[in-house]
Protein backbone atom coordinates (compact mmCIF):
# COMPACT_ATOMS: atom_id res chain seq x y z
CA UNK A 1 0.00 0.00 0.00
CA UNK A 2 1.13 3.31 -0.81
CA UNK A 3 -0.31 7.00 -0.16
CA UNK A 4 -0.13 9.38 -3.32
CA UNK A 5 -1.40 13.11 -3.08
CA UNK A 6 -4.00 14.40 -5.97
CA UNK A 7 -3.07 17.64 -6.74
CA UNK A 8 -5.06 20.51 -8.51
CA UNK A 9 -4.03 20.12 -11.49
CA UNK A 10 -3.25 22.89 -14.17
CA UNK A 11 -6.24 23.75 -16.18
CA UNK A 12 -5.38 26.23 -19.19
CA UNK A 13 -2.47 28.86 -19.24
CA UNK A 14 -2.43 31.80 -16.51
CA UNK A 15 -4.85 29.42 -14.16
CA UNK A 16 -3.53 29.75 -10.67
CA UNK A 17 -6.29 28.63 -8.89
CA UNK A 18 -9.82 26.67 -9.14
CA UNK A 19 -13.13 26.18 -6.95
CA UNK A 20 -14.23 22.91 -6.03
CA UNK A 21 -17.84 22.68 -6.96
CA UNK A 22 -18.36 18.98 -6.73
CA UNK A 23 -17.18 16.06 -5.00
CA UNK A 24 -18.08 13.45 -7.59
CA UNK A 25 -16.77 10.57 -5.19
CA UNK A 26 -16.80 10.48 -1.34
CA UNK A 27 -14.15 9.07 1.31
CA UNK A 28 -14.00 5.33 1.07
CA UNK A 29 -14.82 4.54 -2.22
CA UNK A 30 -12.81 2.99 -5.01
CA UNK A 31 -11.96 4.94 -8.04
CA UNK A 32 -9.49 3.68 -11.39
CA UNK A 33 -6.93 5.49 -12.94
CA UNK A 34 -8.33 8.80 -15.14
CA UNK A 35 -11.83 8.32 -13.85
CA UNK A 36 -13.53 11.68 -12.61
CA UNK A 37 -13.47 12.45 -8.95
CA UNK A 38 -14.56 16.35 -9.09
CA UNK A 39 -15.86 18.82 -10.74
CA UNK A 40 -13.77 22.39 -10.94
CA UNK A 41 -14.35 25.66 -11.89
CA UNK A 42 -12.50 28.21 -13.32
CA UNK A 43 -12.22 31.94 -13.92
CA UNK A 44 -12.22 30.41 -17.24
CA UNK A 45 -14.79 27.54 -17.63
CA UNK A 46 -16.23 24.32 -15.96
CA UNK A 47 -14.69 20.73 -16.00
CA UNK A 48 -13.79 17.82 -14.39
CA UNK A 49 -10.90 16.11 -12.57
CA UNK A 50 -9.78 12.85 -13.51
CA UNK A 51 -7.73 10.91 -10.77
CA UNK A 52 -3.99 10.11 -11.24
CA UNK A 53 -3.62 6.81 -9.69
CA UNK A 54 -5.98 3.65 -9.12
CA UNK A 55 -6.98 3.11 -5.30
CA UNK A 56 -9.00 3.97 -2.23
CA UNK A 57 -9.88 8.14 -1.92
CA UNK A 58 -9.06 7.94 1.96
CA UNK A 59 -9.14 11.56 2.71
CA UNK A 60 -10.53 14.91 0.86
CA UNK A 61 -8.62 18.06 2.24
CA UNK A 62 -10.46 20.39 -0.22
CA UNK A 63 -14.08 20.99 0.32
CA UNK A 64 -16.61 22.13 -1.89
CA UNK A 65 -16.45 25.90 -2.21
CA UNK A 66 -13.10 26.20 -1.46
CA UNK A 67 -10.52 28.18 -3.53
CA UNK A 68 -7.35 25.55 -4.35
CA UNK A 69 -4.19 26.67 -6.01
CA UNK A 70 -2.72 25.01 -8.61
CA UNK A 71 -0.32 21.91 -7.34
CA UNK A 72 -1.56 22.62 -3.89
CA UNK A 73 -3.20 18.68 -2.20
CA UNK A 74 -6.84 18.12 -2.71
CA UNK A 75 -7.21 15.18 -2.31
CA UNK A 76 -5.22 11.93 -0.32
CA UNK A 77 -5.57 8.66 -2.41
CA UNK A 78 -4.65 4.81 -0.94
CA UNK A 79 -3.01 2.78 -4.10
CA UNK A 80 -1.71 -0.56 -4.36
CA UNK A 81 1.34 0.27 -5.96
CA UNK A 82 4.37 1.68 -3.87
CA UNK A 83 5.23 5.16 -4.63
CA UNK A 84 8.09 7.70 -4.25
CA UNK A 85 5.46 10.47 -4.20
CA UNK A 86 5.37 12.42 -0.70
CA UNK A 87 3.10 11.48 2.04
CA UNK A 88 0.45 14.44 2.31
CA UNK A 89 0.28 16.06 5.54
CA UNK A 90 -3.65 15.88 6.42
CA UNK A 91 -3.48 17.57 9.53
CA UNK A 92 -1.71 21.18 8.93
CA UNK A 93 -4.76 22.53 7.58
CA UNK A 94 -4.34 26.09 8.75
CA UNK A 95 -1.39 26.25 6.64
CA UNK A 96 -3.34 24.76 3.32
CA UNK A 97 -6.48 27.38 4.44
CA UNK A 98 -3.75 30.11 4.28
CA UNK A 99 -2.45 28.99 1.28
CA UNK A 100 -5.60 29.22 -0.58
CA UNK A 101 -6.60 32.98 0.67
CA UNK A 102 -2.79 33.79 -0.29
CA UNK A 103 -3.15 32.42 -3.77
CA UNK A 104 -6.82 34.25 -4.30
CA UNK A 105 -6.07 37.22 -3.00
CA UNK A 106 -2.56 37.38 -5.01
CA UNK A 107 -3.61 36.28 -8.52
CA UNK A 108 -2.49 38.94 -10.54
CA UNK A 109 1.04 38.55 -8.81
CA UNK A 110 1.41 34.66 -9.01
CA UNK A 111 0.73 34.15 -12.87
CA UNK A 112 3.83 33.10 -13.89
CA UNK A 113 5.23 32.21 -10.94
CA UNK A 114 5.61 28.51 -9.88
CA UNK A 115 3.46 26.69 -7.62
CA UNK A 116 3.98 27.70 -3.76
CA UNK A 117 5.03 25.04 -1.08
CA UNK A 118 2.65 24.90 1.58
CA UNK A 119 4.78 26.72 4.18
CA UNK A 120 7.78 28.80 3.72
CA UNK A 121 10.83 28.20 6.50
CA UNK A 122 12.92 31.74 7.45
CA UNK A 123 16.15 32.33 9.16
CA UNK A 124 14.98 31.45 12.86
CA UNK A 125 13.65 27.53 11.44
CA UNK A 126 10.17 28.55 12.09
CA UNK A 127 7.66 27.48 9.14
CA UNK A 128 5.35 31.04 7.84
CA UNK A 129 2.89 30.13 5.29
CA UNK A 130 3.09 32.76 2.12
CA UNK A 131 -0.12 34.53 3.37
CA UNK A 132 1.69 35.27 6.96
CA UNK A 133 4.81 36.24 4.97
CA UNK A 134 2.98 38.67 2.55
CA UNK A 135 1.14 40.37 5.37
CA UNK A 136 4.54 40.95 7.31
CA UNK A 137 5.87 42.05 4.30
CA UNK A 138 2.85 44.73 3.69
CA UNK A 139 3.02 45.92 7.22
CA UNK A 140 7.17 46.03 7.41
CA UNK A 141 7.51 43.41 9.80
CA UNK A 142 11.11 42.84 10.09
CA UNK A 143 11.90 38.77 10.28
CA UNK A 144 13.30 39.62 13.67
CA UNK A 145 10.02 40.87 14.86
CA UNK A 146 8.13 38.12 13.25
CA UNK A 147 9.97 35.46 15.61
CA UNK A 148 8.53 37.44 18.63
CA UNK A 149 5.16 37.06 17.64
CA UNK A 150 3.48 33.82 19.09
CA UNK A 151 1.84 31.13 17.42
CA UNK A 152 -1.34 29.78 17.82
CA UNK A 153 -1.31 26.74 14.78
CA UNK A 154 0.26 23.65 14.39
CA UNK A 155 3.93 23.25 16.48
CA UNK A 156 3.04 27.00 16.97
CA UNK A 157 3.21 28.29 13.88
CA UNK A 158 1.86 31.89 13.03
CA UNK A 159 -1.31 32.00 11.78
CA UNK A 160 -3.04 34.95 9.86
CA UNK A 161 -5.31 35.64 12.81
CA UNK A 162 -1.82 35.72 14.87
CA UNK A 163 -0.86 38.38 12.60
CA UNK A 164 -4.23 40.20 13.01
CA UNK A 165 -4.14 40.02 16.52
CA UNK A 166 -0.16 41.28 16.66
CA UNK A 167 -1.18 44.16 14.38
CA UNK A 168 -4.21 45.72 16.42
CA UNK A 169 -2.17 45.11 19.90
CA UNK A 170 0.59 47.23 17.88
CA UNK A 171 -1.45 50.09 16.60
CA UNK A 172 -3.28 52.42 19.10
CA UNK A 173 -6.80 52.19 17.89
CA UNK A 174 -6.65 55.90 17.34
CA UNK A 175 -4.28 55.36 14.75
CA UNK A 176 -5.73 52.87 12.84
CA UNK A 177 -7.48 53.80 9.92
CA UNK A 178 -11.29 52.90 9.20
CA UNK A 179 -11.26 52.43 5.23
CA UNK A 180 -15.09 51.80 4.41
CA UNK A 181 -16.44 48.91 2.50
CA UNK A 182 -16.67 49.37 -1.04
CA UNK A 183 -19.52 47.10 -1.27
CA UNK A 184 -22.45 48.45 -3.07
CA UNK A 185 -25.09 47.00 -1.53
CA UNK A 186 -23.75 48.59 1.80
CA UNK A 187 -23.12 52.47 0.52
CA UNK A 188 -26.22 52.16 -1.46
CA UNK A 189 -28.74 49.58 0.26
CA UNK A 190 -31.57 48.71 -2.34
CA UNK A 191 -35.09 49.15 -1.77
CA UNK A 192 -36.93 45.60 -1.88
CA UNK A 193 -40.85 46.08 -1.55
CA UNK A 194 -43.20 43.05 -1.20
CA UNK A 195 -43.98 43.02 -5.46
CA UNK A 196 -39.75 42.66 -6.18
CA UNK A 197 -38.44 39.32 -7.18
CA UNK A 198 -34.99 38.64 -5.62
CA UNK A 199 -32.47 36.79 -8.12
CA UNK A 200 -29.14 35.16 -6.78
CA UNK A 201 -25.80 35.67 -9.05
CA UNK A 202 -24.46 32.54 -10.54
CA UNK A 203 -20.70 32.02 -10.39
CA UNK A 204 -20.20 33.34 -13.52
CA UNK A 205 -22.36 36.74 -13.22
CA UNK A 206 -20.27 37.29 -10.16
CA UNK A 207 -16.75 36.61 -12.00
CA UNK A 208 -17.82 39.24 -15.16
CA UNK A 209 -19.17 41.56 -12.21
CA UNK A 210 -15.77 41.33 -10.23
CA UNK A 211 -13.25 41.40 -13.65
CA UNK A 212 -15.58 44.44 -14.82
CA UNK A 213 -14.84 46.69 -11.83
CA UNK A 214 -11.20 45.73 -11.40
CA UNK A 215 -10.61 46.63 -15.09
CA UNK A 216 -12.18 49.78 -14.65
CA UNK A 217 -10.15 50.36 -12.00
CA UNK A 218 -6.84 49.61 -13.33
CA UNK A 219 -7.50 50.86 -17.02
CA UNK A 220 -8.19 54.77 -17.88
CA UNK A 221 -10.34 53.89 -20.52
CA UNK A 222 -10.84 56.19 -23.49
CA UNK A 223 -13.09 55.20 -26.53
CA UNK A 224 -12.47 56.32 -30.29
CA UNK A 225 -15.55 55.80 -33.07
CA UNK A 226 -14.99 55.74 -37.20
CA UNK A 227 -17.95 55.05 -39.21
CA UNK A 228 -16.72 52.60 -41.79
CA UNK A 229 -18.53 51.96 -45.10
CA UNK A 230 -19.76 47.71 -45.31
CA UNK A 231 -21.06 47.95 -48.80
CA UNK A 232 -18.66 46.02 -50.33
CA UNK A 233 -18.64 42.77 -47.76
CA UNK A 234 -22.22 43.01 -47.56
CA UNK A 235 -23.22 42.76 -51.07
CA UNK A 236 -20.04 39.80 -51.34
CA UNK A 237 -21.17 38.48 -48.38
CA UNK A 238 -24.64 38.15 -49.97
CA UNK A 239 -23.78 36.84 -53.32
CA UNK A 240 -21.56 34.07 -52.05
CA UNK A 241 -23.64 32.77 -48.58
CA UNK A 242 -25.12 30.12 -50.89
CA UNK A 243 -22.32 28.63 -51.76
CA UNK A 244 -20.20 29.05 -48.75
CA UNK A 245 -22.65 27.30 -47.31
CA UNK A 246 -22.84 24.37 -49.88
CA UNK A 247 -18.74 23.96 -50.02
CA UNK A 248 -18.38 24.60 -45.92
CA UNK A 249 -21.32 22.81 -44.81
CA UNK A 250 -21.87 26.12 -42.38
CA UNK A 251 -22.81 30.08 -42.89
CA UNK A 252 -20.05 32.95 -42.86
CA UNK A 253 -21.24 35.63 -40.20
CA UNK A 254 -20.43 39.32 -40.78
CA UNK A 255 -17.69 38.26 -37.72
CA UNK A 256 -14.78 36.46 -39.82
CA UNK A 257 -14.54 40.06 -42.11
CA UNK A 258 -14.24 42.04 -38.54
CA UNK A 259 -11.09 39.73 -36.96
CA UNK A 260 -9.31 39.45 -40.50
CA UNK A 261 -9.26 43.25 -40.50
CA UNK A 262 -8.24 43.32 -37.01
CA UNK A 263 -5.66 41.00 -37.36
CA UNK A 264 -4.25 42.82 -40.00
CA UNK A 265 -4.67 46.15 -38.14
CA UNK A 266 -2.60 45.22 -35.37
CA UNK A 267 0.23 43.62 -37.62
CA UNK A 268 0.91 47.28 -38.62
CA UNK A 269 0.54 48.88 -35.16
CA UNK A 270 1.81 46.08 -32.99
CA UNK A 271 1.88 48.66 -29.55
CA UNK A 272 -1.62 47.54 -29.78
CA UNK A 273 -0.91 44.31 -29.00
CA UNK A 274 0.38 44.84 -25.74
CA UNK A 275 -0.25 44.04 -21.90
CA UNK A 276 0.93 45.73 -18.62
CA UNK A 277 2.95 44.46 -15.94
CA UNK A 278 3.12 46.92 -13.49
CA UNK A 279 5.44 49.78 -14.73
CA UNK A 280 6.53 47.15 -17.67
CA UNK A 281 4.96 46.70 -21.17
CA UNK A 282 4.70 43.38 -22.63
CA UNK A 283 4.70 43.03 -26.24
CA UNK A 284 2.80 40.68 -27.67
CA UNK A 285 4.27 38.53 -30.44
CA UNK A 286 1.01 36.24 -31.39
CA UNK A 287 -2.07 37.71 -32.76
CA UNK A 288 -4.95 35.94 -30.90
CA UNK A 289 -8.20 37.82 -31.27
CA UNK A 290 -10.73 36.96 -28.35
CA UNK A 291 -14.71 37.18 -29.48
CA UNK A 292 -17.31 37.51 -27.33
CA UNK A 293 -20.45 35.29 -27.32
CA UNK A 294 -23.52 35.33 -25.85
CA UNK A 295 -24.40 32.41 -23.71
CA UNK A 296 -28.23 31.09 -23.77
CA UNK A 297 -27.96 32.41 -19.78
CA UNK A 298 -27.45 35.70 -20.78
CA UNK A 299 -23.55 35.60 -19.71
CA UNK A 300 -21.13 36.37 -21.68
CA UNK A 301 -17.80 34.43 -22.64
CA UNK A 302 -14.71 34.84 -24.61
CA UNK A 303 -13.58 32.33 -27.09
CA UNK A 304 -10.05 32.99 -28.02
CA UNK A 305 -8.88 32.82 -32.34
CA UNK A 306 -5.24 31.81 -32.20
CA UNK A 307 -2.94 33.37 -34.29
CA UNK A 308 -5.32 34.69 -36.35
CA UNK A 309 -3.35 36.99 -38.52
CA UNK A 310 -1.86 33.70 -39.82
CA UNK A 311 -5.50 32.82 -41.13
CA UNK A 312 -7.27 33.59 -44.51
CA UNK A 313 -11.01 34.71 -44.56
CA UNK A 314 -12.53 30.97 -44.46
CA UNK A 315 -10.10 29.70 -41.80
CA UNK A 316 -11.36 32.33 -39.40
CA UNK A 317 -14.48 31.63 -40.45
CA UNK A 318 -14.56 27.78 -39.58
CA UNK A 319 -12.96 28.74 -35.94
CA UNK A 320 -15.47 31.65 -35.65
CA UNK A 321 -18.11 28.85 -36.32
CA UNK A 322 -16.41 26.14 -34.31
CA UNK A 323 -15.97 28.49 -31.27
CA UNK A 324 -19.55 29.85 -31.06
CA UNK A 325 -20.82 26.75 -31.49
CA UNK A 326 -18.98 25.02 -28.74
CA UNK A 327 -19.63 27.92 -26.37
CA UNK A 328 -23.43 27.82 -26.54
CA UNK A 329 -23.27 23.85 -25.69
CA UNK A 330 -20.87 25.00 -22.67
CA UNK A 331 -17.97 22.63 -24.34
CA UNK A 332 -15.31 25.18 -23.97
CA UNK A 333 -12.42 24.35 -22.68
CA UNK A 334 -9.52 26.52 -20.47
CA UNK A 335 -7.22 27.01 -23.39
CA UNK A 336 -9.99 27.73 -25.94
CA UNK A 337 -10.69 30.64 -23.83
CA UNK A 338 -6.47 31.52 -22.36
CA UNK A 339 -3.70 33.57 -24.46
CA UNK A 340 -6.14 36.19 -25.80
CA UNK A 341 -4.45 39.40 -27.02
CA UNK A 342 -7.37 41.51 -29.07
CA UNK A 343 -10.92 41.64 -28.23
CA UNK A 344 -13.64 42.01 -30.66
CA UNK A 345 -17.53 42.49 -29.42
CA UNK A 346 -19.75 42.70 -32.10
CA UNK A 347 -22.31 44.70 -30.17
CA UNK A 348 -24.21 45.17 -33.53
CA UNK A 349 -25.92 41.95 -33.55
CA UNK A 350 -28.29 42.70 -30.67
CA UNK A 351 -29.02 45.68 -32.90
CA UNK A 352 -27.10 48.22 -31.26
CA UNK A 353 -25.40 51.26 -33.41
CA UNK A 354 -22.52 51.48 -31.31
CA UNK A 355 -21.04 50.97 -27.52
CA UNK A 356 -18.36 51.46 -25.40
CA UNK A 357 -16.68 48.09 -24.27
CA UNK A 358 -14.70 47.54 -21.09
CA UNK A 359 -11.23 46.21 -21.70
CA UNK A 360 -10.81 42.40 -20.45
CA UNK A 361 -7.14 42.63 -18.58
CA UNK A 362 -4.50 42.04 -18.79
CA UNK A 363 -5.49 43.60 -22.51
CA UNK A 364 -5.07 47.19 -23.32
CA UNK A 365 -8.02 47.74 -26.09
CA UNK A 366 -11.11 46.13 -27.35
CA UNK A 367 -13.27 46.99 -30.32
CA UNK A 368 -17.14 46.78 -30.50
CA UNK A 369 -18.67 46.76 -34.20
CA UNK A 370 -22.20 48.03 -34.19
CA UNK A 371 -25.29 47.22 -36.60
CA UNK A 372 -24.83 47.49 -40.06
CA UNK A 373 -27.64 50.33 -41.39
CA UNK A 374 -28.18 51.38 -44.68
CA UNK A 375 -27.56 55.32 -44.72
CA UNK A 376 -27.77 58.04 -47.74
CA UNK A 377 -24.13 58.94 -48.20
CA UNK A 378 -21.69 61.13 -50.21
CA UNK A 379 -19.86 58.99 -52.78
CA UNK A 380 -16.98 61.09 -54.79
CA UNK A 381 -17.08 59.89 -58.60
CA UNK A 382 -14.94 61.11 -61.47
CA UNK A 383 -18.05 63.06 -62.68
CA UNK A 384 -18.36 65.01 -59.32
CA UNK A 385 -20.48 63.70 -56.17
CA UNK A 386 -23.42 61.98 -55.80
CA UNK A 387 -25.72 60.80 -53.11
CA UNK A 388 -26.32 57.45 -52.76
CA UNK A 389 -27.13 54.36 -50.16
CA UNK A 390 -24.69 52.99 -48.79
CA UNK A 391 -24.18 49.92 -45.47
CA UNK A 392 -22.45 51.92 -43.09
CA UNK A 393 -21.50 50.60 -39.32
CA UNK A 394 -19.47 52.09 -35.88
CA UNK A 395 -16.50 51.20 -35.04
CA UNK A 396 -16.06 52.13 -31.23
CA UNK A 397 -12.61 51.54 -29.97
CA UNK A 398 -11.94 51.57 -25.98
CA UNK A 399 -7.97 51.41 -24.86
CA UNK A 400 -6.04 51.68 -21.86
CA UNK A 401 -4.68 55.50 -22.10
CA UNK A 402 -2.26 54.75 -19.03
CA UNK A 403 -0.31 53.10 -22.07
CA UNK A 404 -2.16 53.96 -25.93
CA UNK A 405 -2.04 57.87 -26.84
CA UNK A 406 -5.08 58.96 -28.72
CA UNK A 407 -3.41 58.96 -31.60
CA UNK A 408 -2.39 56.02 -31.87
CA UNK A 409 -6.04 54.23 -30.85
CA UNK A 410 -7.42 56.50 -33.14
CA UNK A 411 -5.24 55.11 -36.22
CA UNK A 412 -5.74 51.65 -35.34
CA UNK A 413 -9.60 51.82 -35.49
CA UNK A 414 -9.51 53.75 -38.41
CA UNK A 415 -6.74 51.11 -40.27
CA UNK A 416 -9.65 48.49 -39.11
CA UNK A 417 -11.76 50.44 -40.93
CA UNK A 418 -9.94 51.08 -43.78
CA UNK A 419 -9.12 47.54 -44.38
CA UNK A 420 -13.10 46.65 -44.50
CA UNK A 421 -14.06 49.16 -46.87
CA UNK A 422 -10.95 48.15 -49.18
CA UNK A 423 -12.54 44.93 -49.43
CA UNK A 424 -12.49 43.60 -52.69
CA UNK A 425 -15.97 42.55 -53.66
CA UNK A 426 -14.57 39.98 -56.53
CA UNK A 427 -12.54 37.97 -53.83
CA UNK A 428 -13.36 34.25 -54.80
CA UNK A 429 -13.84 31.66 -52.23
Amino acid sequence: MAIVEMLMPKMGESIIEGTVLTWLKQEGDAIEQDESVLEVATDKVDTEVPSTHAGILKKILAQEGDVVAVGATIAIIETEEETNDIKADTTDVTAKEELVAFASENAASLLDSPPISTTLQSEDDRFYSPLVLSIAKEENISKSELGKIPGTGKDKRVTKQDMLSYLESKNPPAQKIDIPSISASQNFPASISGSDEIIEMDRLRKLIATRMVESKRISAHVTSFVEADMTNIVLWRERHKLEYKAKFGESITFTPFFIHAIARAIRDFPMINISVDGERIIKKKEINVGMAVALPSGNLIVPVIRNADQLNLVGISKRVNELANLARNNKLTADDLSGGTYTVSNVGSFGNIMGTPIIPQPQVAIMAVGAIVKKPAVIETPTGDVIAIRHKMFLSHSYDHRVIDGALGGKFVKRVADYLEEFDINTTL
